[in-house]
């Protein structure tokens, strides 16, 4: 197979295409034929050298993929050669094959390509256990997506708003600000221009969000804690500000009865990973079919060009999502 490797941490041009051997599927898994395959902030770090794949995982970079099945391994009843499939993978997601645990992987909904497919599955289960699950957003009440423009944000958003959510976001640029709002935002915030707490609790008649998903950490841990309404949920998935925040005044906590929790998603088990899967395909995937909800994707790269693909990632310009394509699959 032809995959992306990186011959140390570093930038962009340390990933480079080469062959290996094709891998083949072990118990519970199968061997995706890749046709799409979505980078991710993730995939950078692990570039950089700052978040090496878990134990046992492909040190070949990509979380998820999209393609037809290739191949089974024993045990595995749900899935056959030549069905198309979506999935989330710990690793070995840039490749012309990868193997996937059968229970992570989903069909791919009719209304979807293989390059919007290859788009779904990190964002889609990142966004599920953590805004539906861990944070247990419910229909009318309030919540605030940092990063709205981002892969992550533009399904947040969709989301939010598709189960009776009232959304607002946070964007580096007007123009990311209106694309956020052209997915069903109320109101996107300019951080660069605008406070997003004042502009929130001015919308909100003073009461704050429900829930703020963060993907920044840093200093804005304390203006999350102060937009947050009583019993609200702050949800930490990212530290693009870094990992150390500012002094929070506790009483405010306990005052208010916050809850503040966070998590990673690529370190899971696969029980654990196969139970978001199920959640998906029963809660999601209906919007996904009728095109209700759809994955954003700003542009593609053939798979040769990851490096272009992790520039532009750097970049932050993008809005949405980035996929690799294989035009062989």
């Amino acid at each position: 197979m032809i995959c992306i490797e990186m011959s140390s941490p570093g930038g962009p041009d340390v990933l480079t295409p080469t062959e290996r051997p094709d891998p083949s599927p072990s118990v519970g898994e199968v061997l995706i034929a890749v046709a799409g395959a979505g980078v991710n902030r993730p995939d950078v770090l692990q570039r950089r050298g700052h978040y090496p794949p878990p134990k046992g995982a492909s040190d070949i970079p990509g979380l998820e993929v999209a393609g037809t099945v290739a191949a089974v391994g024993e045990g595995v009843d749900d899935w056959r050669v030549g069905d198309r499939v979506c999935a989330l993978v710990s690793g070995g997601g840039y490749a012309t094959l990868c193997v996937a645990p059968a229970v992570q992987c989903l069909p791919v909904p009719a209304s979807l390509d293989f390059v919007a497919a290859a788009a779904v599955p990190e964002t889609f289960f990142t966004v599920w256990t953590n805004v539906f699950d861990r944070g247990r957003l419910q229909p009318g009440e309030a919540v605030l997506f940092h990063g709205g423009s981002s892969g992550i944000g533009t399904t947040a958003i969709q989301l939010a708003v598709a189960r009776g959510a009232r959304v607002f976001a946070t964007a580096g640029s007007d123009e990311k600000c209106r694309a956020c709002e052209a997915l069903g935002a109320e109101r996107a915030i300019n951080y660069r221009t605008e406070d997003f707490v004042a502009v929130v609790k001015e919308l909100t008649g003073g009461r704050g969000v429900d829930l703020v998903l963060d993907i920044v950490g840093g200093e804005y841990f304390a203006r999350n804690i102060a937009v947050l309404a009583l019993d609200g949920r702050l949800v930490e998935i990212g530290l693009m500000g870094g990992t150390v925040s500012a002094t929070v005044d506790l009483g405010v906590v306990l005052r208010r009865r916050l809850t503040i929790t966070g998590s990673t998603l690529r370190a899971r088990g696969v029980e654990e990973k196969g139970a978001i899967a199920t959640a998906l395909r029963r809660e999601v995937w209906p919007l996904l079919e009728d095109g209700r909800v759809k994955p954003v994707v700003y542009r593609t790269f053939p798979l040769a060009d990851a490096s272009a693909a992790h520039r532009l990632m750097e970049s932050s310009e993008h809005i949405g999502k980035i996929v690799l394509t294989i035009d062989a699959a």
